[in-house]
């Protein structure tokens, strides 16, 4: 394997942005990308973007239809550095925990578990259900990593982009990649920022009348 190469799952979950912008991050960094969109997944892109299926197969190196089982990807002789789901869907968990899948998106996780690889889950859903926390236990029993898209509030982040790049980094990491967006405790880009206080964020400080009444 010349060149290192990564499966990008992307299922019907809120937070399409997530797996589009880890597709830019990984073309930045020079890794193949195999990329597999769950039929829900479409959905999901026509109602919180303004993408097309074209624009976003284009940031792959392949495209793989979600039901095409028999594809390089689906079989563990096919070497990469593993896989993320981004996002995660709660259903694409159970598959992956229960390993029942359906389609191409669950077998390549399977086959990356089988294969000792890493396999990220950006799981989207809140509250959870028992049944949810159960299959993240299986998956995590497994090997697999459950990495929810938690925003890094210490880096006051100006912009829902910026939210979006830190949990990608935040991933990466765990391949040991470093796309240089994810905001790292006490390397803080801001020398004005005092990283040891809240300061004000995004609300307003209470008024003192409004203080008094606390």
């Amino acid at each position: 394997m010349s060149r290192q190469r990564m499966v990008v799952g992307i299922s019907g979950a809120s937070g399409f942005i997530y797996g589009v912008r880890l597709l830019q991050l990984l073309a930045e960094l020079d890794i193949e990308r195999h990329l597999i969109i769950s039929r829900a997944a479409l959905l999901t892109m026509a109602h919180e973007t303004d993408y097309k299926l074209a624009e976003v197969t284009a940031l792959a190196s392949h495209y793989h239809r979600a039901d095409d089982v028999a594809a390089g990807i689906a079989s563990g002789s096919f070497r990469c550095l593993g896989m993320v789901v981004a996002p995660c869907s709660m259903r694409t968990l159970a598959e992956i925990a229960t390993g029942t899948s359906s389609g191409l998106i669950g077998r390549a996780a399977d086959v990356t578990l089988k294969e000792r690889r890493t396999l990220v889950l950006m799981a989207r859903e809140t509250p959870l259900t028992l049944a949810h926390l159960r299959n993240m236990t299986a998956v995590t029993e497994m090997g697999g990593i459950i990495a929810p898209p938690v925003p890094a509030f210490y880096a006051r982040p100006e912009s829902l982009a910026q939210m979006v790049d830190h949990s990608l980094g935040r991933v990466l990491d765990l391949f040991g990649l470093d796309a240089g967006v994810a905001a790292r405790w006490q390397e803080h880009p801001n020398p004005n920022v005092d990283m040891n206080t809240c300061g004000e964020g995004i609300y307003p400080r209470p008024t003192a009348q409004q203080s008094q009444n606390l």
